[in-house]
Order: C-alpha cells, then structure tokens, then sequence
C-alpha cells in the first residue's frame, strides 16, 4: 500500500511539472519552413499590435478619468471659495447688525 500511494504521489508528481514551451525553439520541427516562421512572425506582429492598441487606449481612458477629476477638483476649489466669501459677508452682516446698523439685520 505504500508503495502505492508513492507510485501516485510521484505520477501527480511529474504530471504537475512544467513542459518546456517551443516558442524560439531553433528544433522545433513545426518552425522548419520558411512559410511556418512567416506565420509565427505575423501572428507575433498582430498580438503585439492589439496589445500596443489596447495599451493605448487604457491609458486614454485613464487620463481622460484623471482629467475629469482634475476638473471636479477644481470646481470644487470654486464652491469651496464662493462659500468662504459668501460665510465672511454673512458674519460681516451679523457683526453689523449686532452693533445696531439695522438695515443689516433680517427678520
């Protein structure tokens, strides 16, 4: 029985382990001909390229979102100010109508 359990073991074992890949294998028997390099090529080309686009297009997408928070930030900035000056021209109104200028006061 152990002996079993070691024969799975190592059968899990080697099936787990990784096969080498053949990509730039110079024996690879599929890359022998002139046609077959062309093909890989090509195929490298265009997965290259749809990587490149969409790489790009990421990172539009990234700016335009950074751009767009930039400019919720500084509309932002904007409330924030008007809301700074209109509280000061309040508490100006207050402090005036508490030293008895009345047409600072609202009823």
């Amino acid at each position: 029985m152990k002996t079993g359990f070691c024969a799975l073991a190592l059968a899990i074992g080697l099936a787990l382990l990784p096969v080498p890949a053949h990509a730039d294998d110079p024996n690879d028997p599929t890359m022998r001909s002139a046609a077959a390099r062309a093909r890989d090529r090509a195929t490298i080309k265009r997965m290259n390229q749809q990587q490149l686009a969409y790489v790009r297009q990421r990172d539009a997408r990234i700016m335009q979102n950074y751009r767009q928070a930039q400019g919720q930030r500084e509309g932002y900035a904007d409330a924030r100010d008007e809301y700074a000056r209109r509280m000061a021209e309040w508490r100006r109104a207050v402090a005036a109508c508490n030293a008895g200028r009345w047409e600072y006061c609202d009823d």
